[in-house]
């Protein structure tokens, strides 16, 4: 199963991605994901969600197998808007998203946690978005809310990694933990956060989305149109078969 839900504790949902081997996901996957986390938002039980991952690594983003099968558009239609919907999910759900993250957090994994509301990281946790090594653009609105400007560039352009140790120091992630206690960090952030009233939680969320002074939903889209045009001219593609065959 890609996506699974759980209640671990009183007014907490845990919302897991499991899909071997590295959760990077199909356009099925995001829906599925989108699906689950609004749901969880939706309950009126439901005080925080924690968003979370099995395997190696929180995600590796989108799955490049899956474009590289498609003699068309579909796929690259699909997973964009796949990830636009999964990541407004965790944006636009109705109480606050703890995102524990563990090894890679990739492309994708950092839409989806640059919209969380606070990270719990492991020690081993890295975050960078590798889409120039993989034919796409994207997710910058997303890693410029983990990092300040100027090293969000530097990163985006070289496809280099920031640990967590590093985000810890920018003040984007609440706690770092080693990796067995990475789940009972964000449980215990978690719970703190649903033992305040879920009314007045709600209300402070969509408060804070309120006077974000950028629209995630809409700059990530306009990032996702160079995608298109990056594939009309055939550039996506050919750096995107690359992918897998580097030395």
């Amino acid at each position: 199963m890609t996506v699974s839900t759980t209640c671990p504790a009183d007014g907490v949902r845990v919302v897991t991605v499991d899909r071997p081997p590295v959760n990077a996901l199909p356009v099925q996957g995001w829906y599925d994901l989108a699906d689950a986390v609004r749901a969880a938002g939706r309950d009126p039980e439901v005080r925080c969600v924690v968003l979370a991952a099995a395997g190696r690594g929180f995600n590796a983003g989108v799955d490049i197998k899956e474009l590289q099968r498609d003699t068309g558009h579909e796929a690259l239609i699909g997973a964009n808007r796949g990830c636009a919907e999964a990541f407004a999910a965790v944006y636009t759900c109705e109480v606050p998203v703890v995102a524990a993250v563990h090894g890679f957090c990739l492309g994708g994994g950092v839409g989806l946690v640059g919209n969380a509301d606070a990270i719990v990281a492991s020690e081993d946790a890295v975050f960078g978005l590798p889409e120039l090594d993989r034919g796409a653009l994207g997710a910058a609105t997303h890693l410029a809310r983990l990092v300040p400007q100027h090293l969000m560039r530097t990163l985006y352009y070289t496809s280099r990694t920031v640990g967590a140790a590093e985000l810890l120091a920018h003040g984007s992630v609440w706690r770092v933990a080693p990796s067995h206690e990475l789940m009972d960090s964000a449980m215990e952030l978690a719970q703190e956060i649903a033992a305040k009233d879920g009314h007045l939680l709600r209300l402070a969320k969509a408060a804070l989305n309120g006077i974000d002074p950028v629209d995630v939903q809409r700059s990530y889209r306009f990032e996702q149109g160079f995608t298109f045009e990056a594939n009309l001219a055939g550039t996506a593609d050919r750096v995107r078969d690359t992918f897998g065959k580097e030395a």
